[in-house]
């Protein structure tokens, strides 16, 4: 599901919403306005991609807290905090938490443009990588029961006639397997494919 990026603001006081959206409209980035945490929470769906640009100060549910929510059920859309009167502890439990950024109310367009640009530049990125380790992984798991017990065998670096030897099967036979397994993870050797078990920290372990 390839979803745009969207910005979503949430925040109580109609004129900054008003601001926000006229200069991420300006900046031709897609974005989506909240007026509580509650409405935001009650619109969001599993897959939305982008950051939250998020007051602090809110009626009901607070932006502190919307952030601790999002975490509770593993939703990890990046925050930018917007305040009128933040502290340094509020800044900093923010931060600790994972927020992205902390701004003081009045932000410079242009900063706040540069902050949410480079945030959703991060997020794609991310994704981007996400993506590509779930079809790498599904590669994997296309692998017969012999190719996955081949397959740590030569990522080690075993030759043919050990695995072979260990597996009690024959040395043409590990060879076939070895070409099925390059062709089904579409890599050309063995150390790419080991580099790219190591970058998405995946292991290859026999199926059960």
């Amino acid at each position: 599901m390839n979803i745009q990026p969207c910005v979503f603001i949430v925040e109580d006081d109609p004129a900054v919403r008003d601001v926000l959206a006229l200069v991420l409209e300006t900046a031709d980035i897609a974005y989506q306005l909240f007026e509580s945490a509650e409405c935001f929470l009650q619109a969001y769906c599993p897959g939305y991609r982008g950051c939250l640009l998020l007051d602090v100060n809110l009626p009901g549910l607070n932006g502190l807290e919307l952030q601790s929510e999002l975490k509770r059920h593993n939703i990890n859309l990046p925050i930018i905090f917007l305040t009128g009167n933040g502290t340094i502890p509020m800044t900093v439990r923010a931060i600790q938490s994972g927020a992205a950024d902390f701004l003081t109310k009045p932000v410079p367009s242009k900063l706040l443009l540069e902050r949410i640009q480079a945030v959703l530049q991060q997020e794609s990125q991310l994704h981007e990588q996400t993506l590509a380790k779930e079809v790498f992984h599904k590669r994997l798991e296309s692998l017969t029961s012999r190719e996955q017990e081949i397959l740590p065998l030569a990522l080690a670096g075993h030759p043919n006639k050990e695995i072979a030897r260990q597996l009690g099967i024959s040395y043409r036979t590990v060879e076939t397997h070895r070409i099925r397994i390059l062709q089904k993870t579409e890599t050309t050797n063995f150390l790419e494919l080991s580099q790219l078990c190591e970058a998405f920290s995946l292991t290859s372990e026999p199926k059960p």
